[in-house]
């Protein structure tokens, strides 16, 4: 899926906003070998800052500022409510920048118009970046060119895997999907432990024994050439345990519930980027 590289690594790579997307990326790019004097953080927050300084020595500031000049690479890891003004403050300093944002909903024709450049690259991540297994679907603007494409691809490896997009669209459904898809996975481990517990499992019993079956099912599926639902058929013996509780979830509706709960964060997603995104 990805290609990676090592000979186009862009000189400077600044952020705005410094949360764990951010953190994230930086740790990525600290690991790789790119020197901490070489990224710079815009981050309002002071409690952040010295968080970022203390733990990858990185330089930070408050606000934009003329130091943004020398960004080769522009990483927008905002709030969608604040991506507006944050550009309003930066646009002077970053006219020849790339600019990547991981901000949901926001769309690169509003990006394009508040920081005056076709340069943008949108990406939907998820944070499993945090441990270096992420997800991220990416959407180039037609003016960025293969270099650029390059560029951004060596930023997002370092924390995980990624894809290109054809069509921006398809970004909505990829928040759904896997952006949003690590509280979906939590939110049915949760659910494992309570159930495990209620059942006479300790909590730690329960907690391990519900991680392991959903890293180890996911590492079965990706190294499997069977699809899913004949890895499931593999484990669900008519009149079985798994049969019964299969039967008990598609006669509650979950499968279907859940194709609706995921509709649902693709329609906030379209929606954000109605309600902040005006150019």
């Amino acid at each position: 899926m990805n290609t990676p590289s090592t000979d186009s690594n862009p000189d400077h790579i600044d952020f705005i906003g410094g949360g764990n997307m951010a953190s994230a990326i930086i740790g990525g790019l600290l690991k790789r070998g790119l020197p901490a004097s070489q990224i710079l953080v815009v981050e309002p927050f002071a409690e952040q800052r010295a968080r970022l300084v203390q733990q990858f020595q990185v330089a930070v500031s408050a606000q934009p500022n003329a130091a943004l000049e020398r960004a080769s690479l522009v990483v927008w890891a905002v709030k969608p409510q604040t991506f507006r003004e944050a550009a309003a403050q930066t646009r002077a300093y970053t006219p020849n920048a790339l600019h990547l944002s991981v901000a949901a909903g926001i769309r690169s024709s509003s990006i394009a118009g508040w920081l005056g450049t076709e340069r943008v690259v949108r990406a939907m991540p998820n944070t499993p970046a945090l441990v270096g297994k992420g997800m991220t679907a990416l959407f180039a603007r037609p003016a960025v060119t293969p270099a650029d494409r390059l560029a951004v691809a060596q930023v997002i490896e370092t924390t995980g895997d990624y894809l290109w997009l054809d069509q921006e669209e398809q970004l909505d459904a990829v928040t759904a999907l896997s952006g949003s898809g690590p509280a979906y996975v939590f939110y049915f481990i949760e659910a494992m432990i309570e159930a495990g517990t209620g059942m006479g499992l300790s909590r730690e019993q329960a907690h391990q024994l519900a991680i392991k079956t959903f890293t180890g099912a996911s590492e079965l599926a990706q190294s499997s050439d069977e699809a899913p639902e004949v890895l499931r058929a593999r484990v669900t013996s008519k009149g079985g345990t798994t049969y019964a509780a299969l039967t008990s979830m598609e006669q509650s509706g979950v499968k279907q519930q859940f194709i609706s709960a995921m509709q649902a964060a693709r329609q906030r997603a379209n929606e954000l980027g109605d309600e902040f995104g005006a150019a």
